[in-house]
């Protein structure tokens, strides 16, 4: 856990969305302002994979450029998606066609005893469990519970799986400590202008 006074690693994951395709489209952070690409190399997104947990055998996952540059075409096709259907609009057809096209490659098989998953093209495998979990997001019930962090500096998309369905920020730890902390000063110098 991360103070509010001292920086988080830049090109660590944030994995405050509440599902896969929510975290993968925040590979890409600060979209507001300067794009911070998290996923620079193959060996950043195997990295993700990992951490995301959606690696395939016990080994670390190979990934090859061509997936590299599959996995951010469909990330960018699933944050417009996802835009798309948190705005009410219809989505641009070549994006559905994007991510329809990875969902439909085969996905991650579990395994019993210990779990694990296995796939013969582990990276095209894990890329197509999140392109499934994005048309699942935005053609189901849990669609109207996904929320962009209202910090202005911040662009992470988030399910809101608060119980009054009133959270604004990405994660306290993130964005909401910032925003107490912002409010904190600004009332202590309206105070002290009195």
């Amino acid at each position: 856990m991360t103070s509010a006074s001292a920086p988080a690693d830049p090109m660590a994951f944030p994995s405050v969305g509440g599902r896969p395709c929510l975290d993968f489209v925040a590979t890409l952070g600060k979209r507001h302002a300067t794009p911070l690409e998290r996923i620079p190399d193959t060996a950043a997104l195997a990295r993700w994979l990992t951490e995301a947990e959606l690696v395939a055998g016990e080994g670390p996952v190979r990934v090859t450029a061509r997936e590299l540059a599959d996995a951010r075409l469909l990330r960018e096709a699933v944050h417009r998606l996802v835009h798309a259907a948190m705005a009410g609009r219809e989505p641009e057809p070549a994006d559905v066609e994007q991510v329809n096209a990875a969902a439909a490659q085969p996905d991650l098989a579990p395994q019993l005893g210990p779990v694990r998953w296995t796939a013969r093209h582990p990276a095209r495998a894990a890329l197509a469990t999140v392109a499934r979990d994005a048309v699942l997001l935005v053609s189901g019930p849990l669609l109207g519970r996904v929320k962009e962090c209202e910090n202005p500096g911040c662009s992470l998309l988030f399910l809101d799986d608060s119980q009054a369905r009133r959270r604004r920020w990405c994660s306290m730890d993130r964005c909401g400590n910032l925003a107490k902390i912002a409010g904190y000063r600004s009332r202590s110098r309206a105070a002290s202008t009195r």
